[in-house]
């Protein structure tokens, strides 16, 4: 992956650029008023980062363009915010200063909901595996501006890891975190936006390991929790409760730690 800037080469869109490139080991590019197609052409790499001001966006391969947005966690977070329930938070039994571990971060929807939830006294750490999501979710937290202070103080405090999730569960102790979440990437997509559909691109799709969930379990102090399709028969496969029956086509599956 490269990292670039917009045309307008402002001095301090540079620095954030070149910053960026260093503090994850890929090589900024100055964009010279050239097309993002020829600079991946000339240095031979599909993947372009492009920083922007106030933003961040992701070109790929195929000619599919990602931009960070927080999506329908701002607008969830705007609910909870509210005084509304949010079933994410229900699920995992989340209060104020919880930490909780994002293992499977994506664009940092979910991530964001925790972390308004928990304030300022809470850790929400957020693992993304592939290289590009994580560069674009690190620089979108840090740079967007949502025009509401309490999801940019939220977003601001997301610490983001570039680690798969097994490798990152088994580094730590025993009950040292609160939650363990996780939101695979579906198998069968149930519906699917435009800012999603190039995620896939990127994303991990592996099916979540029963090896995964008991280092969740050894870690969590709380919950362990999955995301997944109502219909899905992987809460079963790695013993998830599942709440009472909805409506909902997606659900949240349980792992309650005994203490």
């Amino acid at each position: 992956m490269i990292i670039t800037t917009g045309e307008a080469e402002a001095p301090d869109i540079v620095e954030r650029a070149r910053c960026l490139a260093q503090e994850i080991g890929c090589r900024y590019v100055q964009r010279g008023g050239h097309s993002l197609r020829k600079l991946a052409r000339r240095f031979g790499d599909d993947d372009v980062l492009v920083v922007l001001n106030g933003h961040v966006r992701l070109s790929g391969p195929d000619g599919a363009v990602m931009e960070f947005h927080p999506s329908m966690g701002f607008v969830r977070l705007k609910r909870v915010l509210s005084g509304k329930p949010d079933p994410m938070l229900e699920a995992s039994g989340m209060e104020e200063g919880d930490s909780v571990l994002d293992c499977t971060a994506g664009l940092g929807a979910d991530s964001l909901v925790f972390s308004g939830k928990g304030g300022a006294s809470s850790q929400i750490t957020a693992l993304e595996s592939s290289l590009p999501l994580y560069a674009l979710l690190k620089e979108g937290l840090r740079a967007y501006e949502s025009h509401l202070e309490a999801s940019d103080q939220a977003m601001r405090r997301i610490e983001v890891r570039h680690s798969h999730h097994l490798d990152y569960l088994k580094s730590l102790p025993d009950r040292s975190v609160d939650i363990v979440y996780f939101d695979p990437m579906f198998r069968e997509p149930i519906a699917e936006s435009a800012s999603i559909h190039p995620l896939r691109h990127y994303a991990n799709g592996e099916p979540l390991e029963m090896e995964s969930v008991r280092e969740a379990v050894r870690v969590a102090r709380k919950t362990v929790v999955m995301k997944e399709a109502r219909s899905s028969g992987e809460f079963e496969r790695l013993g998830f409760t599942l709440p009472e029956r909805g409506k909902s086509k997606i659900t949240y599956g349980v792992i309650s730690i005994d203490r």
